[in-house]
């Protein structure tokens, strides 16, 4: 595999972006659609076959000397948040395409074919929905569900499908068969500071975080800040703020889980100055790869709910919004992976992963693993997003072995 060649890759590839700091390739739109384009055109340069299927998912096939096996696959997404960096599902894609380059270089033949997918809208940044492309793969999305998604600019989702020559009614019909796949593998930058901070070079992903969210609304009694007493008050910030600070007490309790919780939004009314809030709304995620830990933090939410309102005089209410459920990476697959390491005596870290990924879905319908590469200073979601050449090569050599036991190297 060549580094240079990889670059150039990232290069080329970071110039389909809209107007605006850092990338903007937003889901379904002319400057994704041409990225794609490009892709499957280096694709097929590369000696593989190349569809879209009925989501708009990018299936590009390497044959094998038994085409009739199910395929070993890997891939990613290319279709970013605003104003995101280079390396967020880019790093998936391009890398497959390098070990596929590498193999047509070298004559490698396999007795399984090799796929690369893109996958589509794998964020939500424009719809306000993420992974439908691969949610669509493993036949897990929801017709009535996406008929009702719509842009900020009033585009709904099937518009955007028209735009690009699919039809949202046949969206059922990507959905593929256990069958089909052997095995898929995503690489991925981490999106965090773990590996850096560890000095790992590989991260084993062993199961994918899910979040609860919930939304708690805080009634108190908006009064004048100069002639209210401080022991007259029903102050909805201060009940919130309490609240707030009991999902972070409780998050860190469960540390030895990696349950994380977040409130994300905290908003209060009437917002002046000169007046004591008198409503407040926080919206809390909470997340991790343990049923029982994530379900301890939301418990102490609800006693903290409770505590909070009776203490404070407060009429406090807490809605669950959504519940997902963590995926487990395939175990012999993590023990496959954390060997090659061992034997290319490669430093790697058996972790999971806090972010939602295609892989998610995927495990759903086949065999799943994943592999993380380090991002510096662990940003992600940003311009500054980075990770080194040197890196990547590293997460590719580790694929690309893993890829070629899988499909049995003639």
């Amino acid at each position: 595999m060549k580094l240079e060649r990889l670059r150039q890759s990232f290069e080329e590839l970071a110039r389909f972006t809209d107007e605006g700091e850092g990338i903007n390739r937003l889901a379904y739109t002319e400057t994704e659609r041409n990225a794609r384009d490009f892709l499957m055109k280096q694709l097929e340069l590369a000696g593989l076959t190349v569809r879209i299927d009925y989501a708009g998912n990018v299936i590009a096939r390497r044959e094998g000397r038994s085409s009739d096996l199910p395929a070993v696959a890997t891939g990613s997404h290319i279709d970013s948040v605003y104003a995101a960096g280079e390396f967020d599902g880019t790093a998936g894609v391009l890398v497959a395409l390098e070990i596929m380059r590498s193999l047509a270089d070298e004559g490698v033949e396999t007795e399984h074919p090799l796929e690369v997918i893109i996958f589509a809208c794998e964020e939500s940044a424009r719809f306000g929905a993420s992974t439908l492309g691969s949610k669509a793969m493993s036949g897990r999305l929801d017709p009535a569900y996406t008929r009702s998604l719509t842009d900020k600019n009033g585009i709904t989702l099937m518009q955007a499908f028209e735009e690009n020559g699919l039809d949202l009614e046949e969206v059922h019909l990507a959905k593929r068969f256990r069958d089909e796949i052997k095995a898929f593998i995503e690489l991925h930058v981490e999106q965090g500071p773990v590996l850096e901070k560890q000095e790992a070079s590989i991260g084993v992903v062993t199961a994918i975080a899910a979040p609860i969210r919930l939304h708690v609304h805080i009634d108190g009694t908006a009064d004048h800040s100069g002639t209210t007493p401080m022991d007259y008050r029903h102050d909805a910030l201060l009940g919130g703020a309490e609240i707030a600070l009991a999902v972070e007490k409780a998050a860190l309790a469960e540390l030895a889980y990696g349950t994380v919780g977040t409130v994300g939004v905290f908003s209060i009314e009437p917002g002046a100055m000169n007046v004591v809030p008198g409503a407040a709304d926080l919206y809390v995620d909470i997340r991790g790869t343990n049923v029982e830990s994530r379900q301890r933090v939301v418990d102490v939410l609800a006693t903290a709910v409770n505590d909070t309102a009776n203490k404070r005089g407060l009429d406090i209410w807490m809605d669950e919004m959504s519940r997902e459920e963590p995926v487990q990476m395939d175990s012999e697959l993590v023990t496959g992976l954390k060997a090659i390491c061992e034997e290319k005596g490669v430093t790697c870290l058996k972790m999971p992963s806090g972010a939602g990924h295609d892989s998610m879905n995927m495990a759903s319908l086949c065999p799943t693993a994943m592999i993380f590469v380090p991002s510096k200073d662990g940003l992600s979601h940003n311009p500054a997003e980075y990770t080194s050449m040197e890196q990547l090569m590293i997460g590719a050599d580790v694929l690309r072995a893993f890829m070629l036991k899988q499909a049995n190297v003639l």
